[in-house]
C-alpha cells in the first residue's frame, strides 16, 4: 500500500477524546485531498442498522478503516472493513486496548507511517457460522439485549444454501467470538455441542463461546478459557458457568468445525457476534462456527509482542507479594 486513498472513520461517539482525535483524522485527510467518511457511528437509518458491506460501499470501499475508541469500536471498523479488504487501524481511547495500536498523541504520526507503507500487517483469523435457517431477531427481544448506544445490527443475510441438509452460509464475519446465550434469567441454555459433526458434549449453561485465538483474552478468559497466541490459527470453545462436572475449555484446529444444538427442553437462545446480537435460536435450531476465508488485515508499527501486552494489561510483573523484596530478576 503505497499512500492511503480513502479512509472510514469509525468513532465512539459517546467519549470526547475520541470525537477530538477523530477531527485530527478529518484535518490530516483534508490537508492531503484523502476521502474520509464517518461510518458506523450507531446512527438508526430509517429504523434498523446497515449491513457491512453497504456502510462499506457508503464510505467508497476504504482502503483504511480508521477506529477511535476502544476494542468494540475497533470490533465494528473490522466488520466494515471485511468486505473492502481493508486494512485497520485502532486508536486507542478504551481502557484496556488489546486490538487498538496507537495512542491519541501519536494519530498523526500513525497516519502519516501508514501513508508511507512504513507498517507491518498483522493477519488475524476471523470467524463464520452456518445455521439450520436466515436468523432472526423476534420484536420486543432487541431493547432488553441491546448493546451500546444504537440500535441492533441487522440479522445476517444468507450468502447461499449449503447441500445435503448442512444449513446456510451467512454473511457474517467476527474477529473475537460467536457466543450462543440464553435467554430466560431463570432457565439454563441446554445444547448439544458437536465437532466436526460428531457429538462431544450435552451443556447446561449460561452461555457458550466459540472464540478465535484473537478473541481468547475477551469472553472466552473471563469465562476461564485459556489465553491462546493469536499468531496460532485455533478455534477455542468454553462454556460458561455450565451446571456440569466437565467445565474446561477445547482448543481446536483451525479447520474444525464447532457445531451448536439448541435442545427441544431448552428455552431460547440468542446468538450475538462480537458482542453484537445477530439472531435468536429456537429449540431444534443449530448454527456451525468455523473459520472464515477472509482475514482480518490489522496495521503495526512494532513487530506485535503480544504477551508483552497480556503482561501489561494485567500486572502480571507488578504483584506485591512477589515483589515483597524489591529484587526484580534481571
Amino acid at each position: 500500500m503505497a499512500s492511503v486513498s480513502r479512509i472510514g472513520l469509525v468513532v465512539h461517539g459517546g467519549k470526547e477524546a475520541a470525537r477530538r482525535t477523530a477531527g485530527e483524522v478529518r484535518a490530516w485527510a483534508a490537508g492531503r485531498g484523502v476521502q474520509c467518511t464517518d461510518i458506523d457511528v450507531w446512527d438508526d437509518f430509517d429504523g434498523h442498522r446497515r449491513h457491512a458491506k453497504e456502510e462499506a460501499e457508503r464510505a467508497g470501499n476504504p482502503d483504511l478503516i480508521v477506529t477511535v475508541g476502544g476494542d468494540g469500536t475497533f470490533l465494528r471498523g473490522v466488520r466494515v472493513a471485511a468486505p473492502a479488504e481493508a486494512l485497520v487501524l485502532g486508536i486507542n481511547v478504551g481502557r484496556v486496548g488489546f486490538l487498538t495500536e496507537v495512542a491519541t498523541e501519536d494519530v498523526i504520526t500513525a497516519l502519516e507511517a501508514v501513508n508511507d507503507g512504513a507498517f507491518h500487517v498483522d493477519s488475524r483469523m476471523t470467524l463464520t457460522m452456518c445455521a439450520s435457517r436466515p436468523l432472526s431477531i423476534p420484536k420486543g427481544i432487541e431493547p432488553m439485549l441491546r448493546y451500546g448506544r444504537g440500535p441492533a445490527l441487522p440479522p445476517p443475510t444468507a450468502r447461499r444454501e449449503l447441500a445435503d441438509g448442512a444449513g446456510i452460509q451467512l454473511d457474517v464475519l467476527g474477529l473475537n467470538d460467536i457466543v450462543v446465550e440464553k435467554l430466560a434469567r431463570d432457565r439454563q441454555a441446554s445444547l448439544a455441542v458437536y465437532v466436526d459433526g460428531t457429538q462431544f458434549a450435552v451443556y447446561s449453561t449460561d452461555a457458550f463461546v466459540v472464540a478465535s485465538s484473537t478473541g481468547s483474552t475477551a469472553y472466552s478468559f473471563s469465562a476461564g478459557g485459556p489465553i491462546v497466541s493469536p499468531g496460532l490459527d485455533a478455534l477455542v470453545f468454553t462454556p460458561v458457568a455450565p451446571h456440569m462436572v466437565f467445565n474446561r475449555s477445547v482448543v481446536l484446529a483451525p479447520q474444525q468445525r464447532v457445531g451448536i444444538r439448541v435442545l427441544e427442553q431448552s428455552g431460547e437462545a440468542a446468538v450475538s457476534v462480537d458482542g453484537q446480537l445477530r439472531g435468536v435460536l429456537e429449540p431444534g435450531d443449530w448454527i456451525t462456527v468455523q473459520a472464515a476465508s477472509r482475514r482480518a488485515r490489522l496495521v503495526r508499527f512494532d513487530e506485535p509482542d503480544f504477551l508483552c501486552r497480556v503482561r501489561d494489561r494485567f500486572g502480571l510483573a507488578d504483584s506485591a507479594a512477589a515483589l515483597a523484596d524489591e529484587r526484580r530478576p534481571r
